[in-house]
């Protein structure tokens, strides 16, 4: 492999390693804020008991998703420092407002999240809840807008080589951010609300903690569907604004080499060389009904009309798409019949579901995960689109030490990635803090002492009195 595919490799794995983790933790973090204001507000216990539960999960979560994000910092200035150079004018401060914006905000709360409860009020817990969600939902505001610039540049000018901002506002709201950003956004409540629903389908059939779990997957499968069809629309959007750009990404994800086909290409072995399908299986129309025409007579456009030397690599495109896009349809199915079960008063009864929602757990992942990859390898060869090829922007390394580190990190992240996942299930066996919610879970930190206590939290005890005691008292 050369030096470019070593690099490219290298981001590719760190990025996806850390883009598991906000997959999860942006949307939970939004599933902490409603459920503690749930208890905040109504004073039951079970919402405490869930808010307890998911926060153990999210910490982990979070705290091994910063790491993973602060490497990748360090890869954009060593193994791809000729694009640091040139883009740096323009990408350095948006990622500087994300430090400004977004870890400052959660770095300023995240204590209180962790460790406040059982020490500061419930509005204190509730707004620095909060505030760690909005820390986590502007921090990937601006890690979209500079990848969006990258997708469609605008606003700017190249002085002697470099990238040179010349209207910010055109710089961050570009072309396909507009569209970009709210169907990100979308997509981590959704990937949340699943692995919370997953989870909570978990306990259903093995008959624990059901009044924990029923809450748990109600908020979450009622999140889902109704952003499903929301998300399905943002995502026709996003290929449909980006179509007069990135015109060769669309005729990648699509698989076809040639102009005419009416059909969708649901599976596909390209050759990339060749440029032709080794093997492929197409639905006669239905990409020309996806493209609003039930005629069946519109044609999808082919890969043969972008030069070869700016095609992207149709199979990682191809694939991706079919990753993003069949996880997508899962999960919409599975929010719908969610909603008719629901409707039907069976959704806690119908146990199949329940299994079937227990493998679903890592659908918005993978949905997330696939739709990155169509993104990133849809752009090729360029990494500034029409502007800054990959290849002219990659570091001059030794390739045998990024081979080096390539080994080092997918090691490192494989040893994380497994640990995480042992963590999860060792807590989904441990459970909530009690089975049955109907009291109050014990706290988990020290109790409240003095003035910080509020007098409608105390609990007060009434010992029964022996007969005869108040005789003798008043004697």
């Amino acid at each position: 492999m050369s030096l470019l595919d070593l690099s490219r490799w290298q981001f590719a794995i760190t990025v996806m390693f850390h883009m598991s983790f906000p997959a999860i933790t942006v949307g939970l973090s939004i599933f902490l804020s409603v459920v503690y204001g749930l208890y905040w507000r109504t004073g039951r216990a079970v919402y405490l008991q869930m808010f307890r539960f998911w926060r153990r999960i999210f910490a982990v979560g979070f705290a091994i998703g910063v790491v993973a994000g602060a490497v990748i910092t360090f890869q954009m200035g060593l193994n791809w420092g000729v694009y640091g150079a040139k883009t740096g004018p323009i990408i350095g401060p948006i990622i500087g407002m994300e430090v400004v914006t977004a870890f400052f905000v959660e770095a300023g709360f995240i204590g209180v999240l962790l460790y406040g409860d059982g020490r500061v009020r419930k509005g204190t817990m509730f707004v620095s809840t909060v505030m760690v969600s909005v820390g986590t939902i502007l921090s990937s505001t601006w890690i979209i807008a500079a990848n969006s610039w990258m997708q469609t540049p605008a606003g700017f000018k190249v002085v002697h080589g470099q990238f040179q901002p010349t209207d910010w506002m055109r710089v961050i709201f570009n072309p396909s951010f507009i569209w970009r950003w709210p169907h990100m956004l979308a997509a981590v409540l959704i990937s949340a609300s699943f692995f919370v629903a997953g989870i909570s389908a978990w306990y259903l059939v093995k008959g624990r903690a059901k009044g924990f779990a029923r809450r748990s997957m109600s908020i979450a499968l009622g999140i889902a569907a109704l952003l499903m069809p929301v998300q399905l629309y943002l995502g026709d959007s996003v290929a449909g604004h980006e179509l007069p750009y990135q015109l060769s990404k669309l005729e990648a994800m699509e698989g076809n080499w040639d102009n005419g086909n009416t059909g969708f290409v649901l599976f596909a072995v390209p050759d990339q060389q060749a440029a032709r399908n080794i093997a492929e299986l197409d639905i006669p129309c239905l990409g020309s009904y996806i493209a609003k025409d039930l005629s069946c007579k519109t044609p999808m456009p082919g890969l043969k009309r972008t030069p070869a030397a700016d095609r992207p690599d149709m199979a990682a495109t191809f694939w991706g798409f079919r990753v993003m896009f069949l996880a997508a349809v899962l999960m919409f199915a599975t929010a719908f019949a969610a909603t008719v079960l629901r409707m039907r008063n069976r959704l806690w009864t119908a146990r199949r579901f329940h299994r079937f929602v227990l493998w679903t757990t890592p659908a918005g992942i993978l949905a997330i995960l696939g739709g990155w990859v169509t993104a990133e390898a849809g752009r090729q060869p360029w990494i500034v689109f029409g502007q800054l090829r990959t290849s002219a922007a990659v570091s001059h390394l030794a390739p045998g030490e990024v081979l080096f580190s390539v080994i080092g990190f997918s090691v490192l992240y494989l040893i994380m990635l497994v640990a995480y996942v042992a963590y999860t299930v060792r807590t989904m066996r441990i459970g909530p803090e009690r089975d049955d919610p109907g009291q109050e879970p014990p706290p988990e930190n020290l109790p409240d002492t003095g003035r910080s206590r509020r007098a409608k939290d105390t609990v007060s005890l009434e010992l029964p009195v022996p007969p005869g005691s108040r005789e003798v008292a008043a004697r």
